[in-house]
């Protein structure tokens, strides 16, 4: 297995630390490495494996869909484009969607419609539109993305940054209505933040940003890239406090854990100032990943997925919180979403990562201090009751 690692070093970037384990095929909620080991993937790839991995009607329809027809670019009607969005309207209850492919590019989307809606709708100053970020965001890669990143991480070595954007403590509603003026759009957040540790706000926040969104005329734009579609116990994470958006960001699990697709959702008058010509993405909106995106979206629904989630999240939940071990400081999150603060006395997060690796399950941590719980949607309690054992016996070794 070194030797492979030590082959895939030599020619790809190192952008990425992964454990030192090379996969080569997964079933449901598990995968095996080269050497035909067997693991609990307790990561499902940062929720795009939420069905489990290879579930076989996506698996079905993704081959059946490629012999029939793969791409042709929107250059050109396809006849999987317009059931996959109407549905995805239907379980976002947005107006209208634009599908691009990475939740990068979904995100892109979002600030390009908010600006536009800023300049053409709202009246702001050509130039002076600004969207409201939450500190300790993370929505993905791109330059202009990452300008508004608090984490200086992201940004080294990549400047000029690019300008427009405000930066105000998650969770805190004052601080966010003190920053909003007549020049902001938008307000783009995570309802729950992923990468920054699994950091659910104050209870109402989200109501309080739908309030101060509705009195100062700006957009409430949610990335839900990873917390939606069942992720946290409801649909979308936002439905926990009974909102609704202006503005939604999808990705990751809509692709069935098989291809990238993603979307920016949102009502009619901020989706008409898209015409032609004003924004695109040749694999956005494929004839393949509508047909997959489609049938995820079914299988979301028709397996109670997210009623699963809230269901088999609460049960992890009170098995971690019973584990008698000091290393976990705190437990957070919502449905299979949950964040463990290790304490960095008794270990480093990553550390645990790897003695978990070693005992068969696979995690990742996240800023040195939290390990990130989120396995498939589809876990069985009698996997769970063993990732919880596991996770005891590794944090015990850390502790005696």
């Amino acid at each position: 297995m070194k030797a492979k690692i030590d082959f895939e070093a030599q020619y790809v970037a190192q952008n990425y630390r992964p454990l030192p384990i090379v996969l080569e095929r997964g079933q449901d909620v598990f995968v095996w490495d080269t050497a035909g080991k067997r693991y609990l993937d307790m990561m499902s790839a940062y929720s795009a494996v939420s069905f489990g991995h290879s579930h076989p009607r996506l698996v079905k329809v993704l081959c059946d869909q490629a012999g029939k027809l793969a791409i042709v670019s929107r250059a050109f009607h396809a006849d999987t484009l317009g059931p996959f969005l109407a549905r995805l309207c239907q379980v976002s209850g947005m107006d209208k969607a634009l599908p691009m492919n990475t939740g990068a590019e979904a995100v892109e989307t979002a600030i390009k419609a908010a600006r536009r809606w800023g300049y053409g709708v709202k009246g702001i100053p050509r130039g002076q539109a600004e969207i409201v970020v939450a500190a300790g965001n993370f929505h993905g890669r791109t330059t202009t993305i990452i300008s508004m990143s608090s984490n200086q991480a992201y940004q080294d070595g990549f400047w000029p940054l690019t300008p427009g954007f405000t930066v105000v403590p998650f969770g805190d509603a004052a601080a966010l209505e003190a920053v909003i003026g007549p020049n902001t759009c938008a307000v783009l957040m995570e309802p729950i933040q992923g990468e920054a540790g699994i950091i659910v706000p104050p209870e109402g926040y989200l109501k309080a940003m739908r309030a101060i969104c509705d009195r100062t005329n700006t957009l409430m734009i949610l990335d839900e890239i990873q917390s939606g579609l069942g992720r946290t116990g409801k649909m979308f994470a936002f439905e926990h406090e009974d909102v609704k958006p202006d503005g939604l960001i999808v990705g990751k699990a809509l692709g069935g854990g098989l291809i990238p697709v993603s979307a920016f959702l949102s009502r009619m008058d901020v989706m008409d100032v898209f015409v032609p010509g004003s924004h695109g993405s040749t694999f956005g909106g494929n004839p393949l990943a509508a047909a997959v995106g489609l049938e995820a979206l079914s299988v979301l629904v028709e397996e109670s997925l997210p009623e699963r989630s809230a269901r088999q999240g609460a049960y992890l939940a009170r098995g971690l919180a019973a584990i008698n071990a000091p290393g976990i400081s705190q437990i957070r999150g919502k449905g299979l979403w949950l964040g463990l603060e290790i304490d960095p006395a008794v270990a480093p997060a990553h550390s645990v990562a790897v003695s978990l690796m070693e005992h068969g399950l696979l995690a990742k941590e996240t800023h040195d201090t939290v390990l990130r719980i989120a396995p498939p949607l589809t876990i069985e309690a009698a996997e769970l009751d063993w990732a919880v054992a596991t996770i005891s016996e590794v944090l015990s070794t850390f502790t005696r």
